[in-house]
């Protein structure tokens, strides 16, 4: 195809010594066969993104890189998660290519889904999203929470593609302005959809993964849930203000029940219910400020306008002509 698109492929690996010898080759694969099939440009990339690994993860990726021109690397300067990682991947390809597949290094979200995911942005979709088709794969627990968090994503009033993780095509065009979103407090699959732009969805079976152990557990899940809720909506605020205005008026209610029973001589007993009373609405209290003190953390968190990653090292020269979009 005359003038196919640069395709820059970003990938982001934290301690994945052992998957990357196994997937990157995967990956070089599907890069070449998009290449022969005029889909893409041959200066198309795959770029690892090194997340602070604490393994040998980097000197993979740069022995890769001196292995095939077609492999590139940045690093950064500490471990910043896996958003922050997949964020300074888009960022660093919006200016070099015309199109970025994020995908992460394990293998489990399948490379093949990529044809599918050419094709809708041929046809003028400027984002992709990859959908998991069922979660046959996955345990009943998994299973269950996974879908639970993107229904209760939902109900908070986030926007999400459902099903969908971080596997997606995005147009350097859509970057730009993706660009301009400057929060620190990042929630990639609720900040895409805000963008707008024409968009789509190609399904797809997830796999085991390939080889090393996964880096997020169900604490980092549930983590990434709440970092969700918090950054992209203050319905939980909503809600605290509804739950204080219902539990005021009970107590309003019984103030005036136990006025009324003093009048009429009626002996008040019950120290154990007053107590669990009492107890309750202190929790209620403190978890209240405690949704209220994140919220009040990210705003603080927000003001110092602190970097969202740092770029240590790269494989490649920023201004080589291999790279730059316009060749």
């Amino acid at each position: 195809m005359k003038n196919a698109p640069k395709l820059w492929i970003i990938i982001p690996c934290y301690n994945e010594e052992e998957v990357l010898p196994v997937t990157a080759p995967l990956f070089m694969a599907q890069l070449k066969k998009m290449q022969q099939e005029g889909k893409i440009s041959e200066q198309s990339r795959i770029l690892f993104v090194n997340d602070g690994s604490k393994d040998t993860t980097w000197e993979v990726i740069k022995k890769l890189s001196k292995k095939d021109v077609h492999y590139i690397g940045i690093t950064q300067s500490r471990n910043r998660g896996h958003q922050n990682a997949v964020l300074a991947g888009l960022m660093e390809a919006k200016d070099y290519c015309d199109i970025t597949i994020s995908i992460d290094c394990d293998g489990q979200d399948d490379i093949g889904a990529m044809d599918a995911m050419m094709d809708e942005y041929l046809n003028g979709n400027e984002i992709v999203y990859g959908v998991r088709s069922n979660r046959d794969s996955d345990t009943w627990f998994k299973r269950t929470t996974a879908q639970g968090f993107y229904k209760f994503l939902s109900m908070m009033g986030v926007e999400t593609v459902y099903n969908h993780a971080d596997y997606r095509l995005i147009s350097s065009h859509v970057l730009q302005y993706f660009a301009e979103f400057k929060e620190v407090n990042i929630f990639l699959r609720g900040m895409v959809p805000l963008v707008g732009f024409s968009s789509t969805a190609v399904y797809y079976e997830r796999h085991e993964r390939l080889a090393g152990e996964s880096h997020y557990p169900l604490r980092k899940m549930l983590g990434l849930a709440f970092e969700g809720i918090t950054s992209l909506s203050i319905k939980p605020i909503s809600m605290i203000a509804s739950l204080g205005f219902v539990v005021s008026a009970l107590s309003f209610i019984g103030i005036i029940w136990a006025i009324v029973m003093a009048i009429m001589g009626h002996a008040i007993t019950g120290w154990a219910s007053m107590t669990c009373i009492v107890c309750f609405l202190g929790g209620i209290q403190l978890l209240s400020l405690g949704i209220i003190g994140q919220y009040v953390g990210k705003t603080y968190m927000e003001t110092k306008h602190r970097p969202r990653y740092i770029i240590s090292e790269k494989t490649y020269e920023s201004d080589s002509r291999e790279l730059r979009k316009d060749i």
